[in-house]
């Protein structure tokens, strides 16, 4: 993929790369709503399922498709010197279209893998489990997979697709042998027949929106969360091109950055309950806004790529960390029936910014190269995330306080035993 500089030298296109990531993160902003409606209908344990093998089939296809098409591909390592060479267009649109599939399986998949968590532990364990979970997830996320994808993709383009095709049929056949105690489901049918099923549709959605809008530290949560994606995603959207351009990575390198998020996010799924317990709830968070803005910075100007590896594992351990703390801190006051609908209304603020954090990003990068040198417009974005992100700080630390957290907690106990009653009262 490239574009035109002035001189007429031929660059990878920033737009192109953004488009393709933000793509990717759409479906937050565009079907979170309606996935939180069919998690709260249906059986969440097989909607993880489904979503698991419709991923694992869509990853097999796209396996074939690089294997039978004539692509031409350039050498991996060649890339850091700034190679130029023709955009594939079929293949940029299958990558565009698979990403928008995914991203809408995924979307479905985590809001109900997140609502499934209480029916699986207890409230007084969710942290530690949350935390043992990210734990699990980062250490095959960012540390063996993708240490064994660029051994496989050094042999052959398509074998990283298979493997992750078979992980995504075993991850199925995981989740099937867990014992859960499901809640039960809301109701399909509206006790007003005349309402139609799209409108039952939306006023469940409303419920949910009621809930979350009503609740003054998850809104604030949410809205704060939101605002620190969208940032995040202008600086890192674009990471591949700075680590190569700027950093001058090669494909080893590059990988050894990968172990970075996933080391800080293995310790923080461990540690994170720990710190919690130990600092509180409030002061933890309190301090993971004010990290993440000045490691934005800190990666913008650095160096070397030994200096992002200790920001990128510092900024994926808190963020872990905010991660433990927030998502268990949901899943313990939300009720049981309005879970699916409440937390993905949560994550449209949280995740629907990604994609135009993602979008700003390229168009942010293609204006710095009007005044800055190409190496400085592709720092452009952390720094100004950073400081973007100390402004944040100021204005949202007294919103995520301990003293807050507590009443909501205590608020969320009250009114278990009401709710225990007439839940009882609905069971047939």
């Amino acid at each position: 993929m490239r574009i035109t500089g002035d001189c007429g030298q031929q660059l990878r296109s920033p737009i192109l790369i953004a488009v393709a990531a933000m793509i990717g993160r759409l479906p937050w902003l565009l079907f979170t709503l309606p996935a939180g409606v069919i998690t709260d209908r249906l059986n969440r344990k097989k909607i993880i399922v489904s979503m698991d093998l419709f991923r694992g089939l869509l990853t097999f296809v796209i396996a074939s498709i690089l294997i039978f098409g004539q692509w031409d591909f350039p050498d991996l390592d060649s890339l850091r010197t700034g190679v130029t060479f023709e955009t594939q267009w079929a293949l940029y649109w299958v990558i565009l279209s698979s990403a928008l599939l995914f991203g809408s399986a995924e979307v479905l998949r985590d809001n109900a893998a997140q609502t499934l968590m209480p029916s699986i532990v207890g409230k007084e364990n969710l942290e530690r489990a949350n935390g043992r979970m990210w734990s699990a997830e980062f250490l095959t996320n960012s540390m063996i997979g993708p240490a064994l994808g660029s051994f496989l993709i050094g042999v052959a383009i398509y074998l990283p697709f298979l493997a992750d095709g078979m992980t995504f049929i075993f991850a199925a056949i995981l989740i099937v042998s867990i014992k859960t105690t499901l809640p039960v489901a809301i109701k399909k049918e509206s006790k007003n027949s005349d309402i139609g099923a799209f409108a039952q549709f939306r006023g469940e959605i409303a419920e949910g929106v009621k809930w979350l809008w009503s609740h003054h530290l998850l809104r604030s949560m949410a809205i704060i969360l939101g605002l620190l994606n969208l940032l995040s995603s202008i600086s890192g959207a674009l990471f591949i091109l700075f680590a190569q351009e700027v950093l001058k990575t090669t494909v080893f390198l590059f990988a050894l950055l990968g172990t970075a998020g996933a080391i800080g996010g293995i310790l923080g799924g461990l540690l994170g309950p720990k710190v919690s317990s130990r600092f509180g709830s409030g002061a933890t968070l309190a301090v993971v806004l004010l990290l993440l803005p000045i490691l934005e910075i800190g990666i913008g100007l650095s160096f070397h790529w030994l200096q992002v590896w200790f920001f990128i594992s510092v900024s994926s351990f808190v963020s872990v960390v905010w991660n433990v703390i927030t998502v268990s801190l949901r899943q313990s006051i939300i009720p049981s029936e309005l879970l699916g609908r409440v937390n993905s209304v949560y994550r449209l603020f949280a995740w629907g910014s990604i994609p135009i954090g993602m979008a700003l990003a390229g168009g942010l990068v293609q204006l710095s190269s009007l005044f800055l040198e190409r190496e400085w417009a592709l720092r452009a974005p952390y720094l100004v995330a950073g400081v973007a992100g100390l402004i944040l700080f100021l204005g949202a630390k007294a919103r995520l306080t301990e003293e807050r957290i507590s009443r909501a907690k205590d608020e969320a106990q009250a009114q278990t035993p009401e709710k225990a009653a007439k839940d009882k009262e609905e069971v047939i």
